[in-house]
């Protein structure tokens, strides 16, 4: 519960902050989603990568995020060339819809309903799965969408100096080589991670317009649609309905996909100029909307 009041207080404090004139609104954001992505990101990376325990069985949770980003990129990249969609709007939805909230919201709904056992799963679901597509998928499509057509030099470019991903191929050799840090390390890695949540969504206060007016309502709605019912409905039908898979396991993977957009996720669109406002609004508005979705979808993994 502490988790949402803090996510909600810091949302409101941004957006009271917009009103106060001395205050330097676009620069404190941009600097808040900089350490973000540079300092928390790879902070989380090199403390949860490094104990994962790896066997087939999960490949189901890992899948999670890949398939829902790769059919969200099919999806929205259909849309935008049927409807003559800007190519910035089309990068914002792919990477705004096809990203979850799966920790800082994941973790601890997963935990509430399922358990450490449950939590487990979760980690997967995030760390090689929405981690690793937020830092390689993830970044191509945010260079494709707003740069317009940059080599391949120029994205592998991207990628290979985005500091969460240099830091997740760090930790992927720590967990092959069976190292991790030693303990006050470790400490210092999950309390500076911790302030992921309050910086990210500060941030997205501080960039969230409440426009009755705005342009952005129906690709608003476009996107949460996607995310919280399209996604983990697609995972359902796949893993449940095809495969046949019918474990705690699956319930996870399918709640997880289920998760509001993913704050960072925004924060990676709106730093490439990927529509701001409507990156801010799917996360204002999905968080509090995703709240009645996932009763929806927990009803629904209990015949699962």
């Amino acid at each position: 519960m502490s988790n949402f009041i803090l996510i909600f207080v810091f949302l409101f404090l941004g957006i009271v902050l917009q009103n106060v004139k001395a205050f330097p609104v676009v620069n404190v954001y941009k600097l808040l989603n900089k350490f973000v992505i540079h300092i928390c990101l790879p902070a989380l990376a090199l403390y949860y990568i490094p104990k994962i325990e790896w066997n087939n069985k999960l490949l189901y949770p890992i899948g999670v995020t890949w398939i829902g980003f790769i059919v969200s990129f099919l999806f929205f990249s259909f849309l935008g060339n049927r409807f003559g969609w800007s190519k910035k709007l089309m990068g914002c939805l792919i990477i705004t819809a096809g990203l979850g909230n799966t920790s800082f919201l994941g973790f601890p709904i997963i935990q509430a309903l399922y358990g450490e056992e449950g939590l487990k799963t979760a980690i997967l679901v995030d760390q090689p799965g929405t981690f690793v597509v937020l830092s390689t998928l993830g970044i191509l499509v945010a260079t494709l969408f707003s740069t317009g057509s940059p080599s391949g030099f120029h994205i592998a470019k991207k990628i290979l100096i985005f500091p969460p991903f240099i830091t997740f191929l760090l930790a992927c050799l720590m967990n092959v080589f069976d190292f991790d840090f030693y303990h006050y390390i470790q400490f210092g890695l999950q309390k500076v991670g911790s302030v992921m949540t309050p910086l990210a969504m500060l941030s997205v206060g501080l960039q969230l317009r409440f426009d009755k007016k705005s342009q952005h309502w129906k690709f608003l709605g476009l996107g949460l649609l996607y995310k919280l019912i399209l996604t983990p409905a697609l995972i359902y039908l796949l893993y449940v309905v095809i495969l046949g898979q019918n474990s705690k396991t699956i319930q996870v993977s399918i709640m997880e996909a289920a998760m509001a957009p993913m704050i960072t996720a925004s924060i990676l669109a709106s730093t490439h100029g990927l529509k701001p406002r409507l990156s801010s609004m799917m996360i204002g508005f999905g968080i509090p909307l995703s709240f009645v979705t996932l009763l929806f979808w927990y009803f629904v993994v209990q015949f699962v």
